[in-house]
C-alpha cells in the first residue's frame, strides 16, 4: 500500500476517534481503513492503536508516529503548493480555538470579515476558557490570552491585553471605593477561577508588590459572568479592557486602583512548532492582527 496515504488513514483514524469517523471523512470503506492500519503496523512492527469494541486510543508509539506522520503531509503538501501556486490562494478547512469571552466579543466580527475576505477557507470556531492541547485536539491555530511558557509551540503576540480592577458605582457608594490594595480584603471580590495565581490577587504599584486573599461570594470560569456581576453591584472584580471597556466608558463600572496592576499579559497566536506554516493560518494571523491593530480599540478612553 502506498506509504503517505496510509499515514492519512492513521492520521485521520486517531483525529476522529475511531474507524467509522475516519471512512467516512476520506470516504473510503471501513474494512479499508482497517488495512492500512495494519499494513502501517507490520510494516513497523509495532502497534499504533489499541482497539477495544467501543472506542480507539493511542499507544504511546502511535502518539510519537502521529505528530510525524501530521508534519510529513503537511510538508508533502506545502511542496506542492509551491509547485502548482496553490499556496497564494488559501483555501480549506482551519480549525480555530479562542477563549469564550474574547471569542464572543471580539474574534467574532474578525472572523465574520475574514471569512468574507477569504472564501475559499472553511473556519471551525471553537470557543472555551482552558487551555487546550494544540497538537493533541488537532487545532491549526488558538488565541491564549497568558503569559507564555516556554515550549515546543510557536507564538505571535497580537495585541497587549490590560486588566483593571473595577465595581459599580452602586457598590462602591455603598461600600466604600478602596484606597489601598489591602482595603480589597473588606470587598466581595468577584473571581475568575483559570488566575494561575488561583484565589490570589497579586498587584503591582509604587510601593511594589501585594498579594491579596480573596474570598469571592461568586467564583466563576468566564469572564461575562464576573462582568454582570460586577454591573449588577455584586462585588469587585479583575477583568481585561476588551470585556469591561465599553462598560467602563459609559459609566456602568468603575476603575478603582489604577496604579495597581497584575503581571501584564498578552494575546498570543499559537500554532504547532513546523518549517512551514499553511497559508490559511498565514493568513489569520495576519488579517487578525491587522484588525486588532497594535493599539486595540477596546482600551480607548480606559
Amino acid at each position: 500500500m502506498d506509504r503517505l496515504t496510509s499515514m492519512s488513514v492513521f492520521v485521520a483514524v486517531v483525529e476522529t476517534g475511531n474507524f467509522s469517523a475516519a471512512s467516512e471523512h476520506l470516504q473510503i470503506s471501513r474494512a479499508s481503513t482497517s488495512k492500512h492500519i495494519v499494513a502501517l503496523e507490520n510494516c513497523l512492527g509495532g502497534r499504533l492503536l489499541n482497539r477495544t469494541t467501543r472506542r480507539v486510543s493511542v499507544t504511546e508509539a502511535g502518539k510519537a508516529y502521529y505528530d510525524r506522520c501530521k508534519q510529513i503531509l503537511e510538508d508533502v503538501q506545502e511542496a506542492e503548493c509551491v509547485v502548482t501556486g496553490y499556496s497564494s490562494e488559501p483555501r480549506g478547512l482551519l480549525r480555530l480555538n479562542a477563549p469564550m469571552s474574547f471569542g464572543t466579543r471580539q474574534l467574532a466580527s474578525i472572523i465574520s470579515r475574514f471569512c468574507q475576505a477569504h472564501p475559499d477557507i472553511e473556519v471551525e470556531l471553537s470557543l472555551n476558557d482552558r487551555v487546550v492541547d494544540v497538537v493533541e485536539e488537532g487545532y491549526d491555530l488558538v488565541i491564549r490570552i497568558s503569559r507564555l511558557k516556554e515550549s515546543s509551540l510557536i507564538a505571535r503576540k497580537l495585541a497587549p491585553c490590560h486588566q483593571v480592577l473595577c465595581a459599580s458605582p452602586g457598590y462602591l457608594n455603598k461600600h466604600g471605593r478602596p484606597q489601598a490594595p489591602g482595603e480589597l480584603i473588606q470587598h466581595n471580590c468577584l473571581h475568575y477561577t483559570y488566575f494561575v495565581t488561583g484565589k490570589n490577587w497579586v498587584l503591582n504599584g509604587p510601593d511594589g508588590e501585594h498579594r491579596i486573599a480573596t474570598h469571592p461570594q461568586l467564583s466563576a470560569n468566564n469572564g461575562d459572568v464576573l462582568y454582570m456581576a460586577a454591573r449588577n453591584g455584586l462585588g469587585v472584580t479583575l477583568l481585561p479592557t476588551f470585556i469591561v471597556g465599553d462598560a467602563i466608558r459609559n459609566g456602568e463600572l468603575e476603575v478603582i486602583l489604577p496604579a495597581y496592576k497584575p503581571a501584564e499579559i498578552s494575546i498570543y497566536a499559537v500554532y504547532a512548532s513546523k518549517r512551514h506554516l499553511s497559508a490559511k493560518v498565514r493568513a489569520l494571523i495576519d488579517f487578525t492582527a491587522d484588525q486588532i491593530g497594535p493599539h486595540p480599540q477596546w482600551d480607548v478612553g480606559v
